[in-house]
């Protein structure tokens, strides 16, 4: 086979972007990549204060039995620090239990058989569900029918009362999906994650993870503040300043929107665009929200326990709570205590509004002082995940034209594993020819 000598031209250096160039880079590949932004790393991005903290931009967390993650970081060299596997959970009512290993060692995690969570019954079916989904790969269960989630619990037996105490507030978190219309198979593939593997973050914060990767690619691979216009044709890019880049190939490693949008510009018209009929592009996406406040002094209310807090209370404003410095200490500065509240859906309030709004919510909680926490930054992610109901297919095509194609998990099932798996489907494409 003859290569040729001009790079493969990727649009994103997001995960799947960044994947999709580490692949190609291992074949032996050219490769180019174009980023809109000032770094690497797409929705996977952290920001450092001042200060000395460490703000990743939306909760999140690796999920390290991730198939895709584990062919492609040096999870040593990220210093990974594990979230206990458990929760706090505030109940509607106002008092909190505590869970331990709650999907790992359910019938341990819901000991009293009066627990407030669920019943006999539920925990029996939590370990149930448990044995049945070892039996399956990853793979298997995202080619499982499904159903919504909500459904599927109702389904398989699970009591009201532990879906809106235990499966809305954990799960619903995961999805940004409070109301559980997510994909049961997603779900089933979610909770098999948990149980097998540690939910983590690295020492330094989730955009080592997007770096670690951008640092094998040899120098100059990727341009930062480059804006792309559109798409030429399927091999020359034409930026926002006019140039026009040729390629061997061109990868789409952007959201739905952003593709919908490069596509048109192939010609001008949306309608000349490959496999943009109705349903190849979904483009809804799940928002959330992202508040950070500081204690002014070093004691976490936490209580160092590096447990995640969940709130099944309807309506609350706080979903889930999160103490990333009490995971790793890298996360703040010496002396501070890092939170970080998450707010999922439109909630139509001012940056103002909603700090307040936290603030009393989290003083009922963790008691007055929370009052004086300090606010230290707002994030909101309108396009945080990619909306995936039952009957969508776990992959999109991937390939749009001759020397054009997409990846991403907007092209697939909303989380890091698809966007990676993706860019290393489209590379090994590429390198088939």
């Amino acid at each position: 086979m003859i290569l040729s000598s001009k790079p493969v031209i990727i649009i994103g250096a997001g995960m799947a972007g960044l994947s999709c160039a580490t692949w190609l880079h291992r074949a032996g590949r050219s490769v180019l990549v174009l980023e809109a932004t000032d770094a690497v790393g797409g929705r996977v991005r952290t920001d450092l204060t001042p200060e000395g903290f460490r703000l990743d931009r939306g909760f999140q967390v690796l999920l390290t039995n991730y198939p895709e993650a584990r062919r492609l970081f040096d999870y040593g060299a990220l210093h990974l620090k594990a979230f206990r596997s458990g929760a706090v959970i505030r109940l509607p009512e106002g008092t909190e239990t505590t869970l331990q290993n709650p999907l790992q060692r359910p019938l341990a995690a819901f000991s009293a058989l009066t627990s407030e969570i669920g019943t006999l019954p539920d925990k029996l079916r939590i370990l149930s569900m448990v044995r049945h989904l070892l039996r399956y790969t990853p793979e298997q269960l995202l080619a499982r029918p499904a159903t919504d989630t909500l459904s599927f619990l109702r389904r398989y037996g699970w009591s009201e009362r532990i879906i809106d105490t235990f499966f809305r507030p954990f799960f619903g978190g995961v999805f940004i999906d409070r109301e559980l219309t997510t994909a049961s198979n997603f779900f089933e593939f979610v909770f098999q994650q948990f149980i097998t593997g540690e939910a983590a973050v690295p020492a330094l914060g989730m955009q080592q993870l997007p770096e670690q990767l951008a640092a094998r690619l040899p120098a100059g691979t990727v341009q930062l503040n480059t804006t792309v216009a559109g798409i030429v044709n399927g091999r020359e890019v034409r930026l926002t300043t006019g140039q026009v880049l040729q390629g061997a190939a061109v990868v789409l490693a952007t959201d739905g929107l952003a593709t919908l949008r490069l596509l048109a510009g192939r010609s001008g018209n949306p309608d000349d665009s490959p496999g943009t009929e109705a349903g190849s592009f979904p483009t809804a996406a799940r928002l959330t929200t992202c508040t950070y406040f500081a204690t002014p002094g070093g004691h976490s209310p936490g209580r160092n326990d590096r447990l995640l807090r969940l709130n099944a209370t309807p309506g609350a404003l706080a979903h889930n709570i999160a103490f990333p410095a009490d995971v790793s200490g890298a996360y703040a500065p010496a002396g501070r205590a890092l939170i970080s509240v998450s707010t999922h859906g439109e909630r139509s309030l001012s940056e103002s509004e909603l700090v307040l709004g936290l603030r009393q919510e989290l003083a009922g909680w963790f008691g007055p002082a929370a009052r004086d926490w300090e606010h230290l930054r707002t994030y909101r992610i309108a396009a945080a995940l990619p909306v995936y109901h039952a009957g969508q297919p776990p992959e999109q095509p991937l390939k749009l034209a001759e020397n054009l194609y997409r990846c991403g998990d907007w092209a697939a099932y909303p989380s890091l594993n698809a966007a990676l798996a993706t860019g290393r489907e489209v590379a090994e494409m590429i390198v088939k020819g």
